[in-house]
């Protein structure tokens, strides 16, 4: 009995058991050029086209504020005024100095006329006459200086009170009563309502693609169901220092009475796709070494879709759009990629679909709300 039992556990260390390799249900999708286009949403903020800061044209003590801010205002309304006691006082002596001059031209004119007399009959001579001409020339001239100095200084008076140059919305005060201020310096700013644009920024790397696109739409969050036409005005030549992201203004033609300063604004830009361009699911991309890539379905030979091998294709990608991203090289309309557990597999492995091959995904509407470009890659 020992003997036999002993056989047999050696006839059974003689034979190794067969290994079986795994084959890993995938989901598969077969690639076609998608058309279309492409949506790029950037949150901005809603600034007037221009905005003026505001100061005396004459230095003094401000005496009294006339606006709060967020008051609306009219062309020529009074905003501040300044204490006007040394401004008239220099004001009342330029008449004076008007006044006299004055006398002195009528006088120097009598006097002319009298020795004008003279000459004619012969009692004076020329040179005498000829004097008393340079005399009344002086005196006139004096006077038209003393008037141009009177007007100079009735214009000073006036500037002690400080009007608005165009209809608008005070924003900011940065003086108040009792500071003495000095030509120029701003006081108050006033931003003009007539015009209206939503300030964004744009990354670097789409600055140059939809720099041609010049019609663009711009919703609220206030109203996001609103949708208002929107034209890029300028976008800047640099980046920002802080942002790194290149300033742009877009202007809102004939905007809205309820569109105020400082709301926040979505502007959308559409982009017509290249009818080319390959789009693939976010979740088929897979990062090795700092590059992506993207595992090709083939099928076995002679089989009848069945089962496959796989093997990674790296891919060079560029705009994304909703849950789907271009792929601008490596790979080819035809082929079928893994879209679910693309970091579980490996080059050279057996799978088999767990569907149908599905087609290739269309783009996403473009006039449905798009999340930013670095929320959609993050």
């Amino acid at each position: 009995m020992l003997a036999l039992s002993t056989a047999l556990m050696l006839a059974g260390c003689g034979k190794q058991a067969e290994s079986v390799e795994y084959v890993r249900p995938v989901r598969l999708l077969q690639l076609n050029p998608a058309g279309g286009k492409t949506a790029f949403e950037f949150s901005g903020e809603v600034r007037p086209r221009v905005e003026s800061r505001l100061g005396f044209r004459v230095g003094g003590k401000i005496a009294a504020r006339l606006v709060d801010v967020g008051a609306t205002v009219r062309k020529g309304q009074p905003l501040a005024r300044l204490d006007p006691t040394d401004l008239g006082l220099a004001e009342a002596g330029a008449r004076a100095q008007y006044d006299a001059a004055k006398t002195d031209r009528d006088l120097a004119a009598s006097d002319l006329k009298r020795y004008n007399e003279l000459a004619a009959k012969g009692f004076i001579s020329a040179a005498e006459q000829h004097r008393r001409q340079a005399t009344y020339d002086s005196a006139a001239s004096k006077l038209e200086q003393a008037q141009a100095n009177l007007r100079n200084q009735a214009n000073q008076t006036g500037y002690a009170v400080l009007t608005a140059d165009a209809d608008g919305v005070v924003t900011a005060i940065d003086t108040e009563v009792g500071q003495v201020v000095t030509p120029g310096q701003p006081v108050i700013r006033v931003a003009q309502t007539a015009e209206k644009e939503v300030a964004i920024g744009l990354p670097e790397d789409q600055v140059d693609m939809l720099r041609g696109i010049t019609e663009v739409t711009i919703r609220t969050w206030s109203e996001p169901d609103r949708v208002l036409p929107g034209r890029v005005r300028e976008i800047s030549a640099a980046a920002d220092t802080v942002t790194r992201t290149y300033p742009t203004r877009v202007s809102v033609p004939n905007p809205p009475a309820d569109l105020r300063i400082g709301m926040t604004a979505v502007v959308t830009f559409v982009r017509s796709g290249d009818s080319a361009a390959i789009r693939i699911p976010l979740t088929a991309l897979l990062q090795n070494n700092g590059s992506n890539q993207v595992w090709v379905y083939q099928p076995d030979s002679g089989g009848k879709g069945t089962g496959g091998t796989v093997n990674p294709v790296p891919v060079m990608l560029g705009n994304a759009d909703g849950n789907l991203i271009e792929v601008r090289s490596g790979l080819k309309p035809g082929q079928v990629i893994v879209t679910a557990g693309v970091h579980l597999l490996r080059p050279g492995q057996k799978v088999r679909p767990m569907q149908s091959i599905a087609p290739a995904q269309p783009a996403s509407n473009p006039g449905a709300p798009l999340a930013a470009l670095d929320r959609r890659l993050g």
